[in-house]
């Protein structure tokens, strides 16, 4: 008789087994048509388009697929406590957000928690929703993304799918390598936990439904780390799946309404922003003033202001204020005077007599190199090759970020200064003993190695390759699947492998077959395990979507076991044959 399956193994079986490819289509399909509906001002369409997009059972398991099994994030927990969710737990969850169970359900408070802000003494507050209210804002989240990524204003980057840092500094760099500019650099004060509720919710025109699950997220509230419970009379809580998304609609028409402002004789400003922080251009003293009294106002009326701090007045070229260029997303942008050869030059051809150089910041490179310090001084009693993990990890991570710009003489300076880190780490190590005998037992072929698989990675062996900056009005939702997945290989936050990885299989998941989008977790797999002797090669890898990459694992030891368990029946069998030949004799 068979042996029974338990309802746990059988429940996590059925959601491993589950379509995602077809269910993956279909809810694209939705979303595209929802975006182009809205291109065409179809409201109502965008409106039927959206309720199907929440009754659909297909866009309900993906939700609930993004928040427990591909965004795995820190795994922190919400004040139920729960923070990850089994896959026998998680069709339960994608029936609990169901329409029919929504009249009953009512938004948990956020658990407060406060995150260190990076080179700062000051915190960050984070409110971390429950599983189950991840899950339905993951929901509400890819029915209302498509339409607002239709208006959205072209200039606004942050927290925007196919979007990223690299595409702002390259539209910034596009902005200034022409004219000398005035330039107003500022940054909004506690945008996140000030913007106006009712504000935010006047501008969001969608179905009855969608609208009051946002206004319950919004009113919450917080539970504080001692348990006491806090309203929420403004803001939309940092660490929510919908929050960033929440923020860019408050903040959307602000270029517009500051361009509308000026008259075409004055010249209109140009304005580039990322999430709260932004940058407006302008060609002379008088534009920039007035553009920010506009702005000041503008953010007034929905509860928000500029923080003093963080906002400055400054020039591209000339010294103004004592200021000269400025800092933006951790890096510094400033135009130096050059000559003939090397100078820019205008739409007419004119040489300028200038050229911008944009690199990293003197705060982004003292605060790496003191990351860099860190770890060399924790690993003092670990081995080489944990340090050289460590190390190569947070160095191609940031070599990586700013390889787009004119960074080579940064990460040359970087690397003298990681070079002495690691002498100090070996010859604390070493104690004792001559250099050249240090020299020969941490360095291989003039590398601080292990041997040819664990060698560290300096700043200056990553290449400086040029940003191609996303194009005039294109989306992920726009349809046009192959632009995306060739634009993702060249991503500059995808190290080199996975970028060969997504060109040898034409930017397609390896498992299921369908394009890589925005967003989408990839992890690189062995075709065969390296516990199982498999090589740590290219030849051996391919790349997959993380779902993709659990998936195949579980059917690989599913067949292990299988096959195990056949090659141990044989072998009894084997041993009942000898025996019965053994009885025959006797």
């Amino acid at each position: 008789m068979a042996k029974r399956k338990a309802p746990d193994e059988s429940q996590s079986e059925a959601w491993n087994e589950l379509p995602w490819r077809k269910l993956e289509k279909y809810v694209y399909r939705i979303q595209k048509r929802i975006y182009r509906a809205k291109q065409a001002g179809k409201t109502r369409a965008v409106q039927k388009l959206q309720k199907l997009v929440m009754k659909s059972e297909a866009a309900r398991l993906l939700a609930v697929r993004r928040v427990t099994q591909d965004n795995q994030g820190k795994k922190t927990a919400g004040i139920d406590g729960v923070k990850s969710v089994k896959p026998k737990s998680r069709l339960t969850m994608a029936e609990m957000i169901h329409p029919k169970y929504r009249k009953r359900y009512k938004p948990e408070p956020a658990r407060r928690v406060w995150i260190p802000k990076p080179g700062k003494d000051e915190k960050r507050p984070l409110g971390i929703p429950t599983m189950l209210d991840r899950a339905l804002q993951a929901l509400v989240k890819m029915a209302t993304e498509p339409e607002w990524e239709a208006i959205f204003e072209p200039n606004s980057y942050g927290f925007r799918p196919g979007r990223s840092v690299h595409d702002a500094m390259a539209q910034i760099h596009r902005v200034t390598c022409r004219k000398e500019k005035y330039i107003l650099d500022a940054d909004i004060k506690g945008c996140f936990d000030n913007i106006n509720h009712e504000k935010l919710l006047a501008k969001i025109s969608t179905t009855s439904g969608i609208k009051h699950l946002i206004r319950g997220w919004l009113k919450a509230g917080v539970m504080n780390e001692d348990g006491g419970y806090e309203p929420t009379k403004a803001g939309t809580p940092q660490g929510g799946v919908i929050s960033p998304l929440l923020a860019n609609i408050a903040l959307h028409g602000m270029e517009r309404d500051l361009s509308k402002v000026f008259s075409h004789k004055e010249g209109k400003p140009q304005m580039v922003r990322y999430a709260d922080d932004f940058v407006v251009f302008h060609e002379t003293e008088d534009g920039i003033t007035k553009a920010r009294r506009v702005i000041e106002a503008w953010v007034k009326e929905i509860g928000l202001e500029l923080k003093p701090s963080k906002t400055r007045v400054s020039h591209t070229l000339k010294r103004y204020q004592g200021n000269v260029g400025f800092d933006f997303l951790g890096f510094t942008v400033r135009q130096f005077s050059v000559g003939k050869y090397k100078s820019s030059k205008d739409r007419w051809g004119n040489v300028q007599g200038f050229k911008v150089i944009i690199r990293p910041s003197k705060e982004a490179v003292k605060r790496h190199l003191a990351k860099t310090k860190e770890i060399t001084r924790k690993n003092r009693a670990r081995t080489q090759k944990s340090l050289i993990v460590e190390l190569n990890s947070v160095i191609r991570g940031w070599a990586n970020y700013y390889k787009t710009q004119a960074s080579k003489a940064t990460f040359n300076t970087c690397d003298y200064y990681l070079w002495w880190q690691i002498m100090r780490w070996a010859k604390y190590r070493q104690s004792g003993g001559s250099l050249r005998q240090m020299e020969k037992k941490y360095w291989k072929d003039g590398k601080f190695a292990v041997d040819e698989t664990y060698k560290l990675r300096m700043h200056s062996e990553t290449a400086i390759t040029r940003h191609i900056q996303i194009g005039e009005g294109r989306s992920p939702y726009d349809g046009d699947i192959a632009y995306w997945s060739t634009r993702l290989r060249s991503h500059p936050m995808l190290k080199s492998e996975k970028g060969i990885l997504l060109k040898r299989c034409k930017g397609k998941c390896g498992y299921c077959g369908l394009h890589f989008r925005d967003g989408d977790i990839l992890e690189v797999d062995h075709h065969l395990p390296l516990h199982l002797g498999g090589k740590d090669t290219l030849e051996n890898k391919n790349i997959l979507h993380r779902h993709c990459h659990d998936q195949r694992h579980a059917e690989f030891e599913e067949s292990r076991r299988k096959t195990k368990q056949f090659e141990e029946a044989c072998c009894k069998s084997e041993q009942t044959t000898q025996l019965n030949g053994t009885y025959d004799k006797s």
